[in-house]
């Protein structure tokens, strides 16, 4: 149901008599307490007036909402859908309007057929509804496939590629001239208006050789880590990036930076979207993964967390592994000023939206110490 109030969003949204009548229900929902709200919400005349106005918004554009489930597609009446639910969406519609959000798009989101097309369906729907996203993407798959089709080995330390002069080579043909290509040109498929674009273009991240170092019990250095051309993003050209939002296009971004000498870095796209998002005070980056999201001792979801909780949950090794620096990136990003950092898992269908536009969201959100709790 939340998919399809959002397509009816995106579709009156410039249509003034549709759009009115649903912002005006949202703007006086959104100026009385919770408390009055939520009686407002439990009224029988507040549901008719939410359910008339999205009646209203569908007969004015001739559409009728849908959603899609892993199994089928079902139509579903706008009149089921609950005033509590419908507002919950207004809400969160109005959160994110006029906003960036950045999204790191990889993992099973990519990788499959389906879900790609999924993902650059939501991309343009957010993209319709006012937000101004910007897509991130990886490749390491893709990449490791490359390397094997070249009978080129590749090592890692500590998840990370070491990247050798003809490692970043490939790597910059994979992310920037086939993946980079491709997710543009399914977004412009579904009636978006992507531009592909890599770190090198006009500086957009720039990168200085990362330093890895590996540590003892006690928190010595006892060894310098070389990962060869693996960059870490000193700089990001924010002016670029807000041009072509400007321009009403979406920017997909291959995670390949300039250093300052002329070199050409690999950067870890989780790394590059975090900063991004830094540099354009996103009121979101969102990082799709594969797995649920921040998981505690009872391997239970935790659908919220703060900088302060997330590195006590690392000290006691409830957090751990590959899930440390994706936490990590989030928890910069937060701390740089971005809105909000999520850790999407990306098999849920539509989950950017969920995530966007829903309370319950579809992973762990990492927000400030400081930020109100009932914020989402």
């Amino acid at each position: 149901p939340r998919r399809g109030l959002l397509e009816l969003l995106a579709r009156c949204r410039r249509r003034h008599a549709a759009a009115l009548a649903l912002r005006c229900v949202a703007a006086a929902l959104l100026r009385i307490s919770p408390a009055s709200r939520s009686r407002h919400l439990q009224s029988a005349t507040m549901r008719l007036l939410l359910a008339s106005c999205c009646w209203t918004a569908a007969s004015f554009v001739h559409v009728r909402p849908t959603v899609r489930t892993t199994t089928t597609r079902v139509e579903v009446a706008t009149s089921s859908l609950a005033g509590a639910e419908i507002y919950e969406s207004l809400e969160c519609f109005a959160q994110h309007e006029k906003k960036c959000v950045v999204v790191k798009y990889g993992g099973h989101a990519m990788s499959d057929e389906r879900a790609a097309e999924c993902f650059a369906q939501d991309i343009v729907l957010m993209q319709k509804l006012g937000v101004r996203p910007v897509v991130v993407h990886g490749g390491g798959p893709q990449i490791g496939e490359m390397l094997k089709r070249l009978n080129t080995t590749s090592t890692f330390i500590e998840g990370l590629r070491v990247t050798d002069a003809a490692t970043v080579q490939i790597s910059e043909m994979v992310l920037c001239g086939k993946i980079n290509k491709q997710i543009a040109a399914a977004i412009s498929r579904q009636g978006g208006h992507a531009l592909g674009l890599s770190g090198k273009d006009d500086s957009l991240i720039v990168a200085e050789k990362l330093v890895k170092e590996r540590y003892d019990n006690s928190g010595n250095v006892v060894e310098v880590l070389d990962l060869g051309f693996v960059g870490e993003p000193v700089a990001v050209n924010d002016v670029l990036i807000t041009d072509i939002l400007d321009q009403g296009r979406i920017p997909v971004i291959a995670p390949i930076a300039a250093g300052r000498k002329g070199e050409t870095f690999s950067v870890n796209a989780d790394t590059a979207a975090g900063a991004v998002a830094e540099a354009l005070s996103a009121s979101r980056l969102l990082l799709l993964t594969d797995v649920a999201g921040v998981l505690d001792a009872d391997m239970k979801l935790i659908e919220r967390i703060t900088p302060t909780s997330a590195e006590d949950l690392v000290k006691e090794g409830i957090i751990k592994g590959g899930m440390i620096p994706k936490l990590q990136t989030a928890v910069q990003a937060v701390k740089g000023g971005c809105g909000g950092a999520a850790i999407v898992d990306g098999r849920i269908d539509h989950a950017v939206l969920e995530e966007l536009f829903s309370e319950s969201g579809a992973g762990t959100l990492v927000v400030a110490d400081d930020a109100p709790a009932e914020e989402s």
